[in-house]
């Protein structure tokens, strides 16, 4: 098995329009580059699909895989910022600060000196609109949506809202461009619908870029009646709750889909579907049967601090309800296991790709200078983590080997870094283990002992891999105020929280 340590940044075959020179919108569409909707999940586990075999009915998403391409390794980070940090700039988390999910008090965000996804597709004449979380800053105005590229903004800032009430943390958290949009129904129907809406009121001259960000599967576990009773069978409540959420989502998809077929538009879009990470699983017997005595010293030995009662109230909703299933892998969300950053994904273009599965490694990182690439962009001036993966996507053609890292903090920091098909995986205590990730993906075998000099060279990549300076606030501010999904509004909306620089 080879081992590639190469280049963390690499060029992108590239059309001739350089990122950053603007485009006239008409000679955009004269240019015929495809209107790009991504559409991501939140939470969404491995098995949470039909066409990976899920009990969950997912019949628009198993139409994507069955039409278009599946990327059977696709990985993300850990938890939610972090992905949507690389996500939007191409760039490692780990490199731009991003180590875990954003707080609704964190003062900053995705650092300001980023050019994001939208920002480039704008020089290229792209109009640009987000339904959904947002999750990469709230309490600054130039650290939201608007501020970052996007002309049109709904949904939700901070990282998840109650489905009935958008309520986080106590404050309302929908708003449409700024000002808070007090609409009753379900998120997921709201973000579809509001969805459905920018592409039946896009420009006939103007190429568009939807960035669908739905709430859902994301705690709480909360679905109309009607759509849990179809999965009566399921013996575990909260698994019966999650596979109704998804098949809500699935559900809008569906409609999304049918608005671009019935706006005659849907042979030129190209959609990319992924997770944002892996589901959030239940954790283990022994765990969700500990007393709040027992569960607060695990904590306060964990984090060296002392735990207020909504933190520990918050740590057992997420101990307790987890619904996902990321099986046959290992672990889940918030973890550097394979259930934790490998997540479903497909990207269509229907009448362009033709049907197939891509078993190569692809990264989030990888989002943006593809995108860029098929908007007729060349590669950004400033080195991005990411490569353009469209030769792979389109004909198979196997892409250059790039190392990922991926990081999750637990008071301190797990580590994983992955040179294909290899993956060192590296706690925050204990030893350095060593996985070979093709071959086993349950990662059950540690062959750290086996090849000491694998082991060695992949710890000097993690060693000299970029670290960026942490934005997130520090975690003992985070367990004294933490971050309730839905419940009880007792603050000010979130819209209105809103600070100027």
């Amino acid at each position: 098995m080879a081992l590639f340590l190469t280049s963390l940044v690499a060029a992108c075959s590239s059309p001739a329009t350089r990122a950053g020179e603007p485009v006239d919108p008409v000679e955009a569409a004269e240019r015929a580059v495809p209107n790009i909707i991504i559409l991501l999940a939140d939470d969404m586990g491995w098995n949470d699909v039909g066409f990976h075999g899920s009990e969950i009915r997912t019949p628009n998403l198993d139409r994507l895989a069955a039409e278009g391409v599946v990327l059977d390794r696709f990985y993300v980070q850990p938890t939610c910022s972090p992905t949507r940090s690389a996500l939007m700039t191409g760039k490692a988390a780990f490199r731009l600060g991003v180590f875990a999910p954003l707080s609704k008090n964190n003062a900053t965000g995705l650092p300001i000196s980023e050019t994001l996804l939208p920002e480039y597709l704008k020089t290229a004449g792209y109009s640009t609109a987000l339904t959904g979380k947002w999750h990469l800053g709230a309490r600054h105005r130039a650290y939201l949506p608007n501020q970052r590229g996007f002309d049109y903004f709904y949904g939700n800032l901070t990282g998840g809202i109650g489905y009935w009430d958008h309520v986080h943390g106590g404050g309302y958290d929908l708003q449409r461009n700024g000002v808070a949009a007090r609409d009753s129904g379900y998120i997921t129907d709201l973000i579809g619908h509001d969805a459905r809406r920018v592409i039946r009121s896009r420009k006939a001259n103007q190429p568009f870029f939807l960035y669908v960000a739905f709430n859902a599967p994301h705690l709480p576990n909360e679905a109309p009646e009607q759509a849990i009773a179809q999965y009566g069978p399921i013996d575990r409540q909260d698994r019966r709750v999650h596979a109704a959420m998804v098949s809500e989502l699935d559900r809008q998809v569906g409609q999304i889909l049918d608005t671009l077929e019935d706006e005659g538009i849907l042979d030129n879009t190209l959609i990319w579907f992924m997770s944002d990470n892996g589901g959030l699983i239940e954790a283990p017997q022994s765990v969700r049967n500990m007393t709040d005595a027992e569960r607060r010293a695990h904590l306060e030995t964990q984090y060296g601090v002392p735990v207020s009662q909504r933190f520990l109230d918050f740590v057992r909703i997420n101990q307790t309800e987890g619904g996902s299933d990321n099986g046959p892998l290992k672990g889940g969300k918030g973890t550097v296991w394979e259930g934790g950053t490998r997540v479903p994904s497909v990207v269509y273009w229907k009448g362009t790709l033709a049907p197939g599965h891509r078993p190569d490694m692809v990264t989030v990182q990888d989002v943006l200078p593809t995108l860029l690439s098929v908007a007729g962009l060349a590669k950004p001036a400033a080195p991005i983590d990411g490569r353009d993966v469209w030769p792979l996507i389109q004909s198979g053609a196997t892409p250059d080997e790039r190392a990922y890292v991926v990081q999750a903090r637990h008071g301190g920091l797990d580590l994983a870094l992955y040179q294909y098909p290899w993956k060192l995986v590296q706690p925050s205590t204990g030893a350095a283990m060593l996985f070979d990730v093709e071959a086993d993906p349950s990662e059950s075998r540690d062959l750290a002992a086996d090849y000491p000099d694998i082991l060695a060279a992949l710890q000097k990549v993690l060693t000299d891999f970029p670290r960026g300076r942490d934005v997130a606030e520090p975690f003992d501010r985070i367990m004294q105020d933490p971050d309730f999904f839905g419940g009880e509004e007792d603050r000010v909306p979130w819209a209105d929280q809103v600070v100027d620089d």
